[in-house]
């Protein structure tokens, strides 16, 4: 017998559902750095106020969160007969590298099942719900589902957009600044704002920069100041491949280089490195005036969607920031400011001269936080964020399909 589907909370006890939504939401940030490709997923088993279970996803191709609680549950001796699952996805309904949650919590018998939001996954959306229900559980949608959102956007853009989500990382002075115009800029922010930047390299599956940034300062990429299970992929744009081949960010490999001109010899050589060379179609001819070639940016990111990557981190300079911008590919802005002026120096992006505001791009602030002496600010653009939002909502209830 099919049982209801309802959207938003139960409407009996709404304030305990939003209470357990947002433990298993805790589970699933615990979880912050570790089941890429896969979303970060919490579930919490409850019974009559009682946690029976607790679960976060695990690495790719192990558990996920939903088997990860009822193990948990079963190892305390309980069972799920009349109980509540908490889940802040979707529960998958697919073989892919694991078998489906859905059968297992069938399996399982719980009440109810109430989730933060759909899985945006074709092979998903909507089946899962629809298994649940058709096995005579309960299913209520839709607790949460923005907070649920912040843990996965890149998921769900890449399941809706075929994009990734990317974030542009900077530090800056008051008035704007990332260097002096001699480029020295270590450092503009403190230990605290550069340890936190780490978080962001680590929760991101890419870390992209560009080919002047490793010129200048040869940095490694890699996440140093937070305690990881896995680095994420190090990247750089490199139109000419004029990429070192002891160059600080591919030592190890686990590394891409995309570039616009190819040179399969030393791209063999990169590859025994564990370096993959990837050939990018140049973008639009370089303007008057414009000191280097670019790379198609959104073709890129399309590339980087389909090999598995949801979130993106791109720490660079002004030239491949403002690259970025105008090719529309930032989703939001993560900028570190220091209490300080520096004058005239390098700016945070290279954008053009606009002589009316009505051009302006415009974000929105989401968060600011201080972090020693530095400020770190969240901006995002509203609008895409409002289609994240909307997709992970446009479910027929009788069909179960994406509208």
């Amino acid at each position: 017998m099919n049982q209801p589907y309802t959207r938003g909370m139960d409407t009996r006890n709404p304030d305990q559902d939003v209470f357990f939504m947002r433990q298993a939401l805790a589970l699933a940030e615990g979880a912050l750095y570790v089941p890429s490709p896969n979303p970060r997923v919490g579930c919490l088993i409850v019974r009559d106020g009682q946690v029976l279970g607790r679960g976060a996803t695990q690495v790719v191709g192990s558990h996920h969160a939903e088997i990860m609680a009822l193990n948990d549950m079963k190892a305390k001796g309980f069972n799920a007969l009349g109980a509540t699952v908490y889940v802040t996805l979707e529960p998958c309904s697919h073989h892919g590298r694991t078998p489906p949650c859905v059968d297992a919590l069938i399996a399982a018998q719980p009440k109810r099942v109430v989730f933060a939001h759909f899985d945006p996954n074709p092979s998903v959306a909507g089946r899962g719900m629809r298994g649940l229900r058709e096995a005579g559980i309960e299913v209520n949608v839709g607790v949460c589902a923005d907070l649920a959102l912040e843990l996965n956007p890149g998921f769900v853009s890449r399941m809706t957009r075929g994009l990734p989500y990317v974030w542009m990382k900077a530090a800056v002075s008051l008035d704007g600044r990332t260097a002096l115009n001699n480029g020295v800029s270590q450092w503009i922010t403190g230990p605290e704002a550069r340890a936190d930047g780490h978080h962001w390299r680590a929760r991101s599956c890419v870390v992209l920069t560009g080919i002047g940034t490793v010129r200048a300062d040869n940095p490694k990429m890699n996440v140093r100041h937070v305690v990881t299970p896995r680095q994420p992929k190090r990247a750089v744009i490199d139109p000419g491949f004029e990429i070192a081949e002891d160059a600080a960010v591919l030592a190890g490999g686990d590394a891409f280089v995309f570039v616009g001109d190819n040179n399969p010899d030393k791209a063999a050589r990169l590859a025994a490195l564990g370096v993959q060379v990837v050939c990018v179609p140049e973008a639009a001819a370089p303007q008057a005036g414009q000191a280097r070639r670019r790379i198609d940016m959104r073709a890129m990111m399309q590339w980087l969607a389909a090999q598995g990557h949801n979130e993106i981190h791109c720490e660079a300079g002004s030239g491949l920031n403002g690259a970025l911008l105008e090719a529309g590919c930032v989703d939001e802005l993560l900028v570190y400011m220091a209490p300080m002026l520096l004058g005239e120096g390098r700016s945070m992006a290279q954008l053009p001269v606009l002589t009316q505001l009505e051009g302006v791009k415009r974000f929105e602030f989401t968060e600011v936080k201080q972090l020693g002496t530095d400020i770190r600010v969240r901006a995002r653009l509203p609008e895409r964020w409002r289609e994240l939002m909307q997709s992970i909502h446009l479910i027929d209830s009788n069909s179960g399909k994406v509208q």
